[in-house]
Parts: C-alpha cells; sequence; structure tokens
C-alpha cells in the first residue's frame, strides 16, 4: 500500500495523551489540512474554534457526556457548521437574501465535518492521536452560550489531539463490518428484509462471549437508548429549529 492508505488503515481514536504538547507549527499545518479540504462551491461553510483556554476544556468536557480526557487533551478544535459567514457578506454586498434553510445547515454540517476529516487524517501523518467528539451536539443551550455560536451556526463536531500514550499506541484498531454489508450497488439494500442470521454474520467477532442478542440488547442500552442519545437528539432538533423559517419560505 502507498502511505497514504497505511495512515488511513492504521488511524484509530486516541483518548490517552502524552504531556508532550503539540507544537504551534504542527497545529497551523492542521488547519492548513482543513482548509485544503473538498468544500461545497469553494465556500468553506465553516468556523473552526480552537478551545485553548483550561476552564473552558474542563466545561466542554462536562458538556460532552462527562469524558475527563477531553480537559486533558493538548488541542481541542469544534468545527461549525457555519451559514453565517456567507449571509453576512450577502447582507454587506447590500443584497437582501433568503433565511439559511434546512438544506444550507446541511451542506455546512457536510463542509465542516470534511474539515475535520482533513485535520484527522493530517494528525495522523504527524504522529498526532485524535478522537472525534459527536457529544459536541449536546446540551445546545450551554454549549451555543459557552462558545458563543450566533444565529445560524451550529457545532458540527469536535476534534481533540494529542501525542498518543505507549498503550494507546500499541493498542489494537477495532475491525469494521465486512463490505457487503456496508457496499450496495446501485440502489438501497433494505435492512428491515435482512434475517436475523444475516446481523448475526455481520456482528461476528464483535459480541466476544456474548451472544448476539444478548450484545445487541447491552449496546442498545448502553448508546441507542442512553440519556446522552436522548439529549442528544434534542439538542439537535433545537440546533436545526433556527433554520425552519428559512426551510418554509
Amino acid at each position: 500500500m502507498n502511505p497514504v492508505l497505511e495512515s488511513l488503515f492504521a488511524r484509530k481514536s486516541v483518548r490517552a495523551f502524552t504531556d508532550e504538547p503539540v507544537t504551534g507549527e504542527e497545529k497551523e499545518l492542521l488547519f492548513e489540512a482543513a482548509f485544503q479540504a473538498p468544500t461545497a462551491g469553494c465556500q468553506q461553510l465553516y468556523t473552526i474554534i480552537d478551545v485553548t483556554d483550561g476552564a473552558e476544556k474542563e466545561e466542554l468536557s462536562e458538556l460532552c457526556d462527562h469524558q475527563p480526557f477531553i480537559a486533558r487533551a493538548p488541542v481541542v478544535l469544534v468545527f461549525c457548521a457555519d451559514c453565517q459567514k456567507w449571509l453576512s457578506a450577502y447582507r454587506a454586498a447590500g443584497l437582501d437574501p433568503r433565511a439559511p434553510g434546512m438544506g444550507d445547515a446541511l451542506l455546512a454540517m457536510a463542509d465542516a465535518v470534511i474539515a475535520a476529516q482533513n485535520v484527522v487524517v493530517a494528525a495522523e501523518g504527524l504522529g498526532l492521536g485524535s478522537c472525534y467528539i459527536g457529544d459536541i451536539l449536546e446540551n445546545r443551550e450551554r454549549v451555543g452560550e459557552l462558545l458563543e455560536l450566533p444565529e445560524y451556526v451550529f457545532p458540527a463536531a469536535m476534534l481533540v489531539i494529542g501525542r498518543p500514550t505507549a498503550q494507546q499506541r500499541e493498542r489494537p484498531k477495532p475491525g469494521r463490518f465486512p463490505g457487503k454489508y456496508t457496499v450496495c450497488r446501485n440502489t438501497f439494500s433494505d435492512w428491515s428484509h435482512r434475517s436475523t442470521e444475516d446481523f448475526r454474520d455481520m456482528f461476528s467477532g464483535r459480541t466476544g462471549p456474548m451472544g448476539f442478542e444478548e450484545w445487541i440488547r447491552a449496546f442498545c442500552a448502553r448508546k441507542y437508548e442512553s440519556g446522552f442519545s436522548l439529549e442528544m437528539s434534542r439538542s439537535a432538533q433545537k440546533w436545526m429549529e433556527m433554520f425552519q423559517k428559512g426551510a418554509n419560505r
């Protein structure tokens, strides 16, 4: 394999970092990597918040499902889907543009996450570890206040970055589902038509000593039906409400 593919295949989430800081030069390279990401119409519909304040990191670690490693990470970046920047540019040019709608929100979210993934790949190339924090979508009211997010801006993703500990470097990467359960040809394969045996095969090697049904029940309770998942859905709905006016216009 070429070095790019090797890096992609080797990359895994890192949640424990050494005390060695990420240098200013390395951080600038990460930002430049973000800026080179594909973007709709070359608009870069995102803004990156570089969180350096220790107290702010601490609060984010609590707001994001009580994960202390967030506060200890050398680099904490919040990638915001930003529909305000261009709206303000239109107004600065004397236009009276429509309010951003759901399509604009989803396009900006895609831009932000694509830029974040470029940073993840660049970090791996620099020997740095990273972890996505999807919980940044939770606690809409306090997160919005803490980050001073204006109308038509919401957090699409958060990344924590640092130098992996030896344990994290040596930890095996979790396996992925077989391609036949991820890639469809021409049309979507309806999951509701799959048999229980298909799902047993799909999850083979993931459930450890548990059977398929027991493992799935435990996972559903811990993730899908959990308090943080329900809060994320509530907050996501609140984040999207600001785009409803544009969607209905």
